[in-house]
């Protein structure tokens, strides 16, 4: 299975409202996520910096299943007004970070 991470912001002033919508993250949306082939899945913050890190054992797949869901498109919608996102027009889905070392 390969790891992927990438990196979004939150608009300032919206550090707690982005940490309520998460903690009340909809069923739907979860279960789209394990439905894109996407476990692992974490996000951390530095101030307004996000971190993501998630495993899926297809990227392409899993990029293509969100890109054409409903529900992650309501969610991207939901979130729209709070957050700095960079998206990838290649794959409809954030710059992903280039792996520089890795410990097992």
């Amino acid at each position: 299975m390969a790891s992927y991470a990438w990196v979004l912001a939150i608009r300032p002033g919206y550090e707690a409202e982005y940490k309520k919508r998460h903690d009340e993250i909809w069923p739907e949306m979860t279960e789209a996520l394990q439905q894109s082939g996407i476990r692992n899945y974490h996000i951390f913050a530095h101030g307004l910096t996000l971190f993501g890190y998630f495993e899926t054992d297809d990227f392409e797949a899993t990029a293509a299943f969100l890109a054409d869901n409903e529900v992650n498109a309501r969610w991207s919608e939901y979130m729209a007004p709070i957050m700095q996102v960079d998206i990838d027009p290649a794959t409809s889905f954030p710059y992903l970070l280039a792996k520089q070392f890795s410990h097992d």
